[in-house]
C-alpha cells in the first residue's frame, strides 16, 4: 500500500472508537440467483450491516397509472415486497444491522400532476406508505432513513423553481409524514436519518449544505425561521464520493461536501443546533460510498488506486469523531454498457465502486475492504493505520514492509482494539510498501493489497 502525504498529526486507534460499515449490493442481494453466494462473501469480509433501499415505485400497486387505486395504503398485504422480503429475512436470521431507506421514485398516482414518478410527491401518501413500510419490515430494521439523494433530480424533482432551490421544502414535509407513518405503525421510538444528500451540487443538484438549510428553514447565515419547528432526526446521512482527484479533494463550492472535506458538515450540523433546528451533536452517518475505477473513462480511477483511495477514505471518515458510519456501494461493478448522451456515470450505465469488476474477477479493492490499510507519512516517519474488519475481538495482523526495490519482510505484529483497529509508527522512505496478513480463527490467511 502506498504512502499519502502527512495532513495531521499522529495518533493510536482509540480503544472506545468505532464505526459500523453499511454494504449495499443491490444487484447481488436482490437478485434470487445471486443471493446465497453474496451473502456468504459478505460475511467473510466481515460485514453485519446493510443498507436496503426500498423504491416506492418497485413495490406499490399500478405504480404507472395516473389514476391511484382503491386499496388500503398502510396495510403491507397491498404491496410486492419480493425481492426484498428474502434480503431482510436472511438479514435477520443473521442478526446484521439493517438500514432501511424509504425513497422514490414513487408511484405516478402519488405526484402533482401524476406527470411522472419524482415530481412533487404527496406527503400524505407518503407518509401512509411508511407505514405499510414499517409493518413489514419494523422488526427488522435498525435504523431508517427518508429518500435517496433528495437533492438529486433523478430521485426528486422539482430540484429548483424559479431559480431558487424547492427540494429542500418538498423534502422537510416527506421526512415530517416518512416520521409520522413509522410512528403510526408502533415504531415510536424509530431512529430516522435525514439527509441521504450527493455530494456536489450544479446547476440541477442542490448542493447539500444548502439542501440541508434549506430542509431545516435556515437561512445562509443559518437562522431558523419562526414558523418551522425542528426536525426530529437522529442523525444526519450522507453520500460523500469524492472525484478522480482522490480523496483529499477540496471542492471549491464551500456547500459541497466530500470525503475530505468531512469538517463542513460537522460545523453546519453544529450552526444548525444552535439555531434549533436540530438536536445538539447528532452522529454522521456516511451510507453511500465507494471509489468508481476503470473500466469507467471518465469516473474511475486504476484499480490498483481505487484499494488506496478506499482505506484512505475509511480512515478520514474514523478520524472525524462525529462519524458513526462508513460504508460501501457495490460487491460487484455495474455492467459498463455504452449509452450515447449520457453523462450521469459518465456515459455507462450505472457505478464502477465494486470491489470486483462486473465479470466477478477480483479487484484488489477486494483485500483492501477486508483488511483497509491507510499510511500518511511526514520526513522520515510514517503513520500506518488499518482495520481488521472481520474481527469479532482483540486480534493479531502481521505487518509487512518492502523498501523500494526489496523483498517483503516483517515490520511488527499489531493487536488490534476490541473492534478492530490498530495503528503503529514507522520508519519512511521513497517507494516503501506495506501489507497486511491476518488468519482468521478458521486458520484461513488473508492479505491486503501491497
Amino acid at each position: 500500500m502506498a504512502c499519502a502525504a502527512w495532513l495531521g498529526p499522529a495518533g493510536s486507534a482509540a480503544a472506545n472508537h468505532s464505526q459500523i460499515t453499511f454494504f449495499e449490493a443491490p444487484r447481488d442481494l436482490l437478485i434470487p440467483s445471486q443471493q446465497k453466494k453474496a451473502f456468504a462473501e459478505l460475511d467473510s469480509l466481515g460485514v453485519r450491516a446493510l443498507r436496503v433501499i426500498v423504491y416506492w415505485k418497485n413495490v406499490a400497486p399500478r405504480s404507472s397509472s395516473r389514476r391511484r387505486p382503491r386499496f388500503d395504503a398502510t396495510n403491507p398485504r397491498n404491496y410486492r415486497w419480493g425481492q426484498y422480503d428474502r434480503v431482510m429475512a436472511e438479514a435477520a436470521r443473521r442478526h446484521w444491522v439493517v438500514l432501511l431507506t424509504a425513497s422514490g421514485p414513487v408511484p405516478r398516482w402519488a405526484t402533482a400532476g401524476a406527470r411522472d414518478n419524482l415530481t412533487r410527491p404527496s406527503p400524505r401518501e407518503f407518509g401512509q406508505f411508511t407505514t405499510a413500510l414499517a409493518r413489514q419490515y419494523g422488526k427488522v430494521a435498525s435504523l431508517w432513513s427518508i429518500w435517496n439523494e433528495p437533492n438529486h433530480p433523478e430521485y426528486l424533482r422539482p430540484q429548483f423553481a424559479g431559480g431558487l432551490p424547492a427540494s429542500p421544502r418538498i423534502y422537510r414535509a416527506l421526512f415530517q409524514s416518512g416520521v409520522a407513518g413509522l410512528r403510526a405503525a408502533g415504531l415510536t421510538r424509530a431512529r430516522v436519518l435525514m439527509g441521504e444528500t450527493a455530494p456536489r451540487g450544479t446547476s440541477h443538484v442542490v448542493a447539500p449544505l444548502q439542501f440541508l438549510r434549506g430542509a431545516l428553514c435556515l437561512n445562509n447565515h443559518y437562522r431558523k425561521s419562526s414558523t418551522c419547528s425542528a426536525l426530529p432526526a437522529a442523525g444526519y446521512s450522507h453520500h460523500a464520493y469524492t472525484t478522480t482527484a482522490g480523496p483529499f479533494f477540496r471542492p471549491p463550492n464551500h456547500d459541497d461536501v466530500t470525503i475530505g472535506v468531512l469538517s463542513r458538515l460537522t460545523r453546519a450540523l453544529d450552526r444548525a443546533a444552535s439555531a434549533h433546528a436540530l438536536a445538539p451533536g447528532i452522529p454522521i452517518y456516511l451510507t453511500e460510498f465507494g471509489i468508481q475505477s476503470k473500466p469507467n473513462p471518465f469516473l474511475g480511477v486504476s484499480l490498483t488506486k481505487q484499494a488506496q483511495y478506499r482505506s484512505i477514505s475509511e480512515q478520514l471518515s474514523w478520524d472525524n469523531a462525529r462519524v458513526v458510519a462508513f460504508s460501501q456501494y457495490l460487491l460487484r461493478d455495474d455492467p459498463h454498457i455504452s449509452r450515447p448522451g449520457s453523462s450521469l456515470h459518465g456515459g455507462l450505465i450505472g457505478f464502477q465502486s465494486g470491489l470486483r469488476l462486473a465479470t466477478g474477477r477480483a479487484k484488489p479493492s477486494l483485500g483492501g475492504f477486508r483488511l483497509p490499510l491507510s499510511i500518511y507519512h511526514r520526513g522520515h516517519s510514517a503513520r500506518l493505520w488499518g482495520y481488521v474488519r472481520p474481527a469479532t475481538g482483540p486480534t493479531t495482523a502481521l505487518v509487512m514492509v518492502a523498501t523500494a526495490h526489496g523483498r517483503f519482510h516483517r515490520l511488527a505484529v499489531v493487536t488490534t482494539n476490541s473492534t478492530g483497529y490498530w495503528s503503529l509508527r514507522s520508519r519512511y522512505g521513497r517507494g516503501f510498501r506495506w501489507r497486511v496478513l491476518w488468519r482468521d480463527p478458521r486458520g484461513r490467511l488473508f492479505s491486503g493489497p501491497a
